[in-house]
């Protein structure tokens, strides 16, 4: 993929992570917070563009959601937080990808998995440093693994239609 292709595809994606957490969300029970789509995005940008231009389009992207959204005190920690699972999420299948000894949908998952536990934590600690206790962050815990879990499988499916474009190809 060229330059300016990646540039455009990176805007695009930016755009879909923003569309998905805004919009395609579910209210987290006794908490202010919720789940989104927006984490299925950032894999499949990870797969599209690779880790450089999906950890800005998972940064800005997600940024943007939380800050359209009303929610601006959680942007510093999303844009940290995202972009560092794009990066991780996207440095760990460069490396797979490298050895070659699992089938090309094992590998996403495998990279995908410890890009989505970091998310966890990194929320767990926001919560528990901008609220000032380390009981409450436990009540997002399991919601915020099965949004990295629907995130990965939506990721999955979405991958293989948009591989049978060019979109996918360097």
């Amino acid at each position: 993929m060229k330059h300016t292709q990646k540039i455009v595809v990176t805007s695009l994606m930016m755009g879909l992570v923003i569309v998905c957490t805004m919009f395609i969300r579910i209210p987290i029970p006794l908490t202010t917070g919720y789940v989104h789509l927006g984490d299925a995005m950032i894999y499949l940008s990870v797969l599209i563009l690779g880790w450089r231009y999906a950890s800005i389009a998972a940064a800005f992207g997600s940024v943007l959601g939380d800050l359209l959204s009303g929610f601006a005190m959680w942007a510093p920690w999303t844009f940290v937080i995202k972009g560092l699972m794009a990066l991780i999420t996207g440095l760990i299948l460069l490396e797979l990808n490298k050895s070659k000894k699992f089938t090309p949908a094992t590998r996403n998952i495998i990279a995908m998995v410890p890009g989505g536990i970091l998310m966890v934590i990194g929320y767990f600690v926001a919560e528990g440093v901008m609220y000032g206790s380390w009981i409450a962050p436990w009540i997002g815990v399991p919601w915020n693994i099965g949004q990295f879990v629907a995130g990965i499988i939506i990721a999955i499916l979405l991958s293989k239609a948009v591989s049978k474009s060019n979109i996918m190809k360097d």
